[in-house]
C-alpha cells in the first residue's frame, strides 16, 4: 500500500468538517512544494538509488502463514516493516549512489537483510520466498483477519469499500479467466513487487517521469513473474490487472470516465512535479486523514524543511506505477520517481538486473533524448505498458518514432546497448554493468523469465494435483532462490519438490479434485448414471445457478433407482427426487484428520469442500489410497 509511515495517526476523515480540514492542509502542503521548487530549497545534483523489497511469508506446507509481526518481534530491525497483510514483509534497503559500486551495494544490503529474514524464519518455522503472486494463496485467506491490524489498513480499507457502495470484483482473462468478488481490499495483499527509487532534481523532474513512462512497458516485459492467480493461468504480470481492481473505488456500472486509484496516469507531465500532485488531489477523493501538526509555509520563513504530511499521505493512495516522492534525507528535501512496475523475484540478482536496466535507460535516454513526447504518444506508452503485462516478451510495441518491434527484439537491439552507455555515463563500475545487464540479456536470449519459468513448470507437472502442483511451484522458487542462480539457469519445477510427507497432508486443499462434474435438481437421473459411467466418478454434487451445493448424488443411489420399478415408469425423474440433501461438507482448509475422522464417523465415501457456500473441491476415499500409498512409498525409500 502506500508510504503513510510517516504520520502517527492514520484514520478515515468522519465528518465533512474533518475532510475539509484535511484538504485545507493538502492544498497548502502544494502551496509550500510549489514554493520550495521556486526558491530552490531543493538538493540538486545527487543521483541516489533505493529499493524496497517485499516478500511472503509461507509455511511448511508453503502457504501463506501469518506471521509478519512474530517476525518483526524476532529481527528488531528498522530495515523491516509490515505490508498489507500477515503473510507478507518489507524491506528496505538505504540510499546508494548510482555511480560506482552503488546497485553492487544495493544488491549486497538487500541480500544481507534476506539472509536474516531467513534466519529469523527458520526460528518461527516461517519461509520467506520473493514472488510477484504466491500460487498457493487461497481466497479464504484474504479475510480482514490476516490485514495487519494497522489503522491506516482499516481507514482505507473502510473508505475504499464505502466509495464503491458495495463488493470488490475481479475479472481478468488469459489462458484461463478469473471472475470473483471479495469484501475488502485484502486481493491485493496477493502481490509483492520490487520498488527502485532514482532521485532527481526538480528542474529534470517532468523531462525524466516521462521518460520513466515511456520505458514502463520494455522494461516490464523482460521482467514479469506472476502469471498464476488462484489456480488460474492469467496474465504474464497478473498484479498489474489484480491490484488496478483491488482498489479501484470507482462505482460498478458508472458511465462517465474516470480514472482508477491504481493508474498509469491521463498523460504527459509538461514542466512539473506539481501537476501530478495537483491532478491527484483533484480527480481522487481523500481516503485517510492524520494528525496536522505543521504549518508548512511558516516553517519555511523560519528556514526549517517542511514534511509535508497531507501531501505524503494522500500521495500513498493513489497508485501510480510511476510514482512522484518527496522526501528529506540528512536535512535536505528531495524529489524521487518510484519505479512501482517490477514484481518481487525471482531472485535478488534478477530484481537488481531489472533495476540497472531502468537506470541505465533513464541515464542515457535522459542525456539524449531532449522531450520523449515529441517521440511517442502519451496513449502508446500507455498501450505497451498493459501489452506487456498481459504477454510479457510476447508483447509487440509502438516504440519511438513509430517503431513497431517485438519486446526481444527492442531489448536486444536497443535497449541493451543504450543502458550500457547510460551506466557508463553515471559512472557504474564496469564489472557490474557486464554482470546486470547480461543477467537481463540471458533472460531475454533464453526466454525464461520468471513467468515462462512458472507457466512451463506448471504445463510439465500436470498430472499432479492443483494443489500438488501449486506447492511444488513454490517449493522449487524457494530451493532455486537459495542456491543463487538467477531465473534464466533455473530448471522447471518438479512434483517431488513440494516434499509430499506428512506436513503437506495436513489441509484438504492440499489434494482435493477441483475439477469437478455437477449436476442441477431438475436435470435427469439417466444423465447422472452416463457421466457415471463416462468419468468413472461414483459420486456427482447437485448445485444450483450460484454453484451453492444443494444435494449429493452416490452410485448407490443411482443403482438402487435403475433398479427399481420407478425406473421403467417415469424415465424422466428429476435428480431431485433421489438426491441427498442432508450432506456431510468440509471446508479447504479442514485437517485432514479431521476429513477422515467425519468420513469413517458418517460411513460415506466422499466429502464436498464449500467455501463461502460454493463448491470448490471433492474429497473421496479414492484421494486417502493415494495419499497413503505415497507415504508408505515414502517411509519405505527412507
Amino acid at each position: 500500500m502506500g508510504d503513510t509511515r510517516p504520520h502517527k495517526q492514520v484514520e478515515a476523515p468522519s465528518s465533512g468538517a474533518g475532510r475539509r480540514q484535511f484538504l485545507r492542509a493538502l492544498l497548502q502542503d502544494v502551496r509550500a512544494l510549489e514554493r520550495m521548487i521556486k526558491e530552490g530549497r531543493f538538493e540538486t545534483g545527487a543521483a541516489r538509488i533505493g529499493a524496497e523489497q517485499e516478500m511472503f511469508l509461507v509455511d511448511r506446507t508453503f502457504s501463506p502463514a501469518p506471521g509478519a509481526l512474530r517476525m518483526l518481534e524476532k529481527l528488531v530491525d528498522p530495515h523491516f516493516t509490515t505490508e498489507l497483510g500477515l503473510f507478507q514483509l518489507e524491506m528496505n534497503a538505504e540510499p546508494q549512489q548510482l555511480s560506482g559500486k552503488g546497485i553492487a551495494a544495493l544488491e549486497q544490503q538487500l541480500s544481507a537483510l534476506f539472509e536474516k529474514t531467513k534466519l529469523a524464519a527458520a526460528e518461527l518455522e516461517l519461509i520467506p520466498v520473493l514472488m510477484g503472486i504466491l500460487p498457493t494463496i487461497r481466497k479464504q485467506e484474504l479475510g480482514l483477519d490476516n490485514m495487519v491490524p494497522s489503522p491506516r489498513y482499516r481507514a482505507l480499507n473502510q473508505a475504499i469499500y464505502d466509495l464503491r457502495g458495495g463488493p470488490f470484483e475481479f475479472s481478468i482473462k488469459g489462458v484461463d479467466e478469473l471472475a470473483i468478488k471479495h469484501d475488502s481490499v485484502m486481493v491485493e495483499a496477493c502481490n509483492c513487487s520490487f520498488q527502485v527509487h532514482l532521485q532527481v532534481s526538480p528542474d529534470d523532474f517532468a523531462r525524466l517521469y516521462n521518460l520513466a513512462q515511456a520505458l514502463a512497458g520494455p522494461l516490464l516485459a523482460v521482467a514479469t513473474n506472476s502469471p498464476l492467480l488462484f489456480g488460474k493461468r492469467l496474465w504474464a504480470e497478473t498484479r498489474i490487472a489484480l491490484f488496478q481492481q483491488a482498489v479501484d473505488t470507482r462505482k460498478v456500472g458508472a458511465l462517465r470516465d474516470s480514472l482508477s486509484r491504481v493508474t498509469f496516469g491521463s498523460r504527459w507531465v509538461h514542466s512539473s512535479v506539481l501537476e501530478i500532485h495537483k491532478e491527484d488531489i483533484v480527480r481522487f477523493r481523500t481516503l485517510v486523514g492524520t494528525d496536522l501538526d505543521e504549518n508548512p509555509l511558516e516553517k519555511l520563513d523560519r528556514g526549517e524543511i517542511p514534511q509535508l504530511k497531507a501531501l505524503r499521505l494522500h500521495n500513498g493512495t493513489v497508485y501510480r506505477w510511476n510514482r512522484a516522492c518527496y522526501g528529506i534525507l540528512d536535512g535536505k528535501p528531495h524529489l524521487r520517481i518510484e519505479n512501482r512496475v517490477l514484481p518481487s523475484g525471482p531472485t535478488i540478482a534478477d530484481e537488481m538486473a531489472n533495476a540497472a536496466l531502468w537506470l541505465g535507460l533513464m541515464s542515457e535516454l535522459g542525456a539524449t533524448i531532449p522531450d520523449v513526447t515529441k517521440l511517442m504518444d502519451f496513449d502508446q506508452a500507455q498501450a505497451n505498458f498493459y501489452a506487456a503485462a498481459r504477454d510479457g516478451l510476447a508483447a509487440q510495441f509502438v516504440w519511438l518514432e513509430g517503431e513497431e518491434l517485438g519486446a526481444t527484439k527492442l531489448t536486444l537491439e536497443r535497449l541493451l546497448p543504450a543502458a550500457e552507455s547510460g551506466l557508463k555515463r553515471a559512472g557504474v563500475d564496469g564489472d557490474d554493468i557486464a554482470r546486470y545487464l547480461g543477467i537481463v540479456e540471458n533472460r531475454v536470449r533464453s526466454g525464461r523469465t520468471g513467468s515462462r519459468w512458472i507457466l512451463s513448470s506448471f504445463a510439465e507437472m500436470k498430472k499432479g494435483k492443483p494443489g500438488e502442483r501449486l506447492n511444488a511451484l513454490v517449493a522449487a522458487t524457494v530451493h532455486r532462490q537459495a542456491t543463487g542462480r538467477t531465473v534464466a539457469e533455473w530448471e522447471r519445477a518438479r512434483l517431488d519438490e513440494a516434499a509430499m510427507d506428512k506436513h503437506n497432508y495436513l489441509r484438504v486443499d492440499q489434494y482435493m479434485t477441483t475439477d469437478i462434474f455437477s449436476v442441477h435438481a431438475d436435470d435427469p437421473v439417466d444423465l447422472v448414471a452416463n457421466l457415471m459411467g463416462w468419468e468413472r466418478i461414483r459420486h456427482v454434487p447437485v448445485e444450483d445457478a450460484d454453484h451453492r451445493l444443494i444435494g449429493l448424488i452416490s452410485y448407490r443411489s443411482v443403482l438402487r433407482f435403475l433398479t427399481s420399478d420407478r425406473a421403467s415408469k417415469t424415465a424422466d425423474t428429476p435428480v431431485s427426487e433421489i438426491m441427498k440433501t442432508d450432506v456431510v461438507t468440509i471446508t479447504p482448509s479442514t485437517p485432514t484428520l479431521e476429513a477422515i475422522g467425519l468420513l469413517r464417523r458418517f460411513r460415506i465415501g466422499c466429502l464436498p469442500v464449500v467455501a463461502e457456500g460454493k463448491l470448490v473441491g471433492i474429497i473421496t476415499e479414492e484421494n486417502f489410497m493415494d495419499i497413503a500409498a505415497d507415504l508408505l512409498e515414502k517411509r519405505l525409500n527412507g
